[in-house]
């Protein structure tokens, strides 16, 4: 298992990932194509953005994706995290939140905000240092927590 950047080339693989949770691959590859070329933008979210995927064996099996933003006055969101069903409950998650953190840090971007979006999720990200910032969002005072 390996962590690297996200590439072009990686929408479809990525697109997947995201479909098991909701919607088709071929509604996620127009929108991970424009977040990643910055042609659709999150609400309140600045240009700098990032992702990264997890991969075995040639398959990409998980991905991250954030972005420096001004939302609820966090400096980063945490956009999409995605792992293969097969591969869950190996760290994988854990792993990438922690490699988005690097990338934040090295952004200067301390409080990240997140929408869990699930109980599933919302107990995941507190098990990873997150906070309610309010009844919908989540959030890292200071992202730097999970890397400690």
């Amino acid at each position: 298992m390996f962590f690297r950047l996200a590439s072009v080339d990686d929408i479809p693989a990525m697109a997947r990932l995201r479909s098991l949770g909701w919607g088709e691959i071929d509604y996620w590859i127009p929108r991970i194509t424009a977040y990643m070329n910055g042609t659709n933008n999150p609400q309140k979210a600045l240009p700098l953005r990032v992702l990264y995927v997890a991969v075995d064996d040639e398959k990409i099996v998980g991905l991250i994706a954030g972005h420096l933003t001004t939302r609820l006055d966090c400096e980063g969101e945490l956009e999409w995290i995605d792992v293969d069903t097969e591969w869950r409950r190996r760290g994988i998650a854990s792993e990438l939140v922690k490699i988005l953190a690097k990338w934040f840090a090295g952004q200067n971007a301390r409080k990240v905000c997140v929408d869990p979006g699930n109980d599933a999720a919302r107990k995941f990200y507190a098990a990873n240092g997150a906070e309610n910032l309010n009844a919908h969002w989540m959030y890292w005072e200071n992202i730097a927590v999970v890397l400690k």
